[in-house]
């Protein structure tokens, strides 16, 4: 009869033990989670960690409860697409700043950029607005407003260069890098395609305000799954892994 009750409480401990979907862009989200599965499985949490290559595929998935979080965005990007899309999907804890920059193939310094030169930026509302700011920091256009974080090219008031800006696809602006004069690209993508802070002409200060985040419904924030993972992605551990692997390409924001 005890065995028999132990079985039971096995069994019982076993379907507790609940899945944790989650979903992140490869590099660094998803190394940053998968660092963190033996932490949540001691806490008989199972992390599913599930990649995308884009930022909206995640965000759908997580208001239709195919994911049960995300982690691949930055609040400005949250505040748009929530907007937009008429969803109610919150950040809860930021974990770390992948400073954007600009790379280039065919010049060494910005003094060589030439007129009529192409640069690449993002073509999502927030980080095309965040490239801009930054090519305004660097006094090759001048902003209406710099501190509108949705600038678009119909508010750049000077460009003495003639720069044609280029709007596009923030995954595809690593793969073009080679038909442009110069781009800014996201961290994370620059990473995947093998580029450091040391390749890029300029970048983000640790001022910026794109902390990426992690995401969930707006209703679910008191789940125990969810406050674990929370704490485990806010780590002394998670800290010292950034800190570790990145050499300064992320920089942690707890």
């Amino acid at each position: 009869m005890k065995k028999i009750g132990f079985i039971l409480l096995l069994t019982l401990s076993f379907m507790q033990a609940g899945v944790l979907k989650v979903g992140a862009t490869p590099v660094p989200q998803a190394q940053i989670l998968k660092a963190i599965i033996p932490d949540l499985k001691k806490k008989g949490i199972e992390l599913k960690v599930i990649e995308f290559t884009d930022y909206v595929t995640p965000n759908l998935s997580l208001a239709d409860k195919s994911l049960d979080a995300n982690f691949i965005q930055h609040g400005p990007y949250l505040e748009k697409f929530n907007k937009d899309r008429h969803l109610h999907l919150i950040g809860i804890a930021k974990i770390h700043i992948e400073p954007l920059g600009f790379y280039s193939k065919k010049i060494k310094s910005i003094d060589e950029l030439k007129n009529g030169a192409s640069i690449g930026i993002p073509n999502d509302p927030s980080n095309g607005g965040r490239a801009l700011i930054l090519l305004h920091k660097q006094g090759l256009i001048t902003l209406k407003d710099p501190n509108n974080l949705f600038s678009n090219e119909f508010d750049i008031i000077k460009n003495p260069k003639n720069l044609k800006i280029r709007p596009l696809e923030a995954a595809m602006l690593t793969k073009t890098l080679n038909d442009l004069d110069g781009a800014i690209i996201n961290g994370n993508y620059a990473l995947q395609a093998g580029l450091t802070i040391k390749d890029a002409l300029f970048t983000e200060g640790p001022d910026s305000p794109y902390a990426n985040l992690l995401v969930i419904r707006e209703d679910e924030k008191n789940r125990k799954d969810i406050i674990e993972l929370k704490k485990a992605l806010q780590s002394q551990k998670v800290k010292k892994f950034i800190l570790d692997n990145y050499n300064g390409e992320i920089i942690p924001a707890f």
